[in-house]
């Protein structure tokens, strides 16, 4: 509430007049110190996310959009305000999503069985035209209208326009043995041209995980592996993947203990015992960490405001990933 001048020198001729003190912590501060010391934790937010905000300001931050953060209302609106918050920070921000669920969902209103085999979707040419839809058509418009509505800022674009990702075809493997699975492809080339120009002049780009064929054709993408390329070929700071996990367990399921850094080699080693909905987001990790991205984390995006969290705090949250230092470098 603001108060007047002539309400100021009034409430100070009153009861204790100039000399009004208040205790707190068993030292005497003055009663308008009192009746804003609530305002203090702020400035000590702010003031503690300065060097962070020095630090990354004009760098790439590739973020990996999915989960309960994709679902959640809260969480979806919480997503946009850290996506904005980014931007007017001054870092150049990258949105990449997936969204198997609401690809499931549109399926199942339309009486078609979902397939996966070894953990990736079963992709006919009919099931791709639906993937494509809801990808590009639906999810995306969803999350560009999310943080636009804080301004024009977020341009929708999929892997297909200017060739952004080329994927070659590739097999599920079950027990070892290689199994078709229609039009499902591995990122193997990006072009980061458009996602530049777009950083460059302010914008933050959204973009769906459809790719080119390399002999033509469209193929479904995992999100993980594309987000790691492009973080990749963008030459990010930092590459951000959001779960619904707290991040990478010690020993899950006998612990919930979280491991809060590892080096690359580390999470190799870890590779094999890993759940199978861990392996694609900690390979898509690795992929950035050792392609030259100097941090990859792994966040529990139903943690509101997840992001800034892991970015401008001293703190931060989740599991971090980085480089193995070679010949006695420094990681950054």
């Amino acid at each position: 509430m603001r108060v007047t001048a002539s309400q100021s020198a009034a409430n100070l001729s009153g009861a204790g007049g100039l000399g009004g003190l208040v205790e707190q912590a068993g030292t005497a501060v003055p009663a308008a110190s009192a009746r804003w010391h609530s305002a203090l934790a702020k400035t000590r937010v702010l003031v503690e996310a300065l060097p962070w905000l020095a630090r990354f300001h004009g760098s790439t931050v590739v973020i990996k959009y999915g989960g309960h953060a994709m679902t959640t209302p809260a969480l979806r609106e919480a997503f946009a305000d850290d996506v904005v918050f980014l931007r007017l920070a001054g870092i150049r921000v990258v949105v990449v999503h997936g969204g198997g669920p609401q690809i499931t969902a549109h399926l199942n209103r339309l009486g078609v069985e979902s397939v996966f085999t070894g953990g990736l979707r079963v992709t006919t040419p009919e099931t791709m035209e639906i993937v494509r839809m809801v990808l590009v058509g639906q999810v995306n418009r969803d999350v560009v209208g999310l943080v636009n509505n804080h301004g024009p800022f977020a341009v929708g674009l999929s892997g297909e326009d200017a060739n952004l990702f080329t994927a070659r075809r590739r097999p599920a493997l079950v027990n070892g043995e290689e199994v078709d699975i229609g039009l499902v492809g591995d990122v193997v080339s990006v072009a980061p041209e458009t996602v530049n120009a777009l950083l460059d002049s302010g914008k933050v780009p959204v973009v769906a995980t459809v790719a080119r064929g390399e002999e033509g054709g469209v193929y479904n993408v995992n999100a993980d592996t594309a987000a790691a390329a492009l973080a990749v070929a963008l030459g990010a700071a930092k590459f951000v993947v959001l779960t619904d996990v707290e991040g990478l367990y010690a020993d899950w399921p006998n612990s919930d203990e979280v491991i809060s850094e590892l080096d690359s080699d580390e999470l190799r080693a870890m590779l094999p015992d890993l759940s199978s909905g861990m392996i694609p987001k900690m390979e898509a990790c690795l992929r950035a960490v050792e392609g030259g991205v100097p941090q990859a984390h792994v966040l529990d995006g139903r943690v509101p405001h997840a992001v800034l969290l892991e970015i401008f705090t001293d703190e931060g949250i989740g599991t971090l990933i980085t480089p193995v230092a070679r010949n006695g470098a420094d990681t950054p």
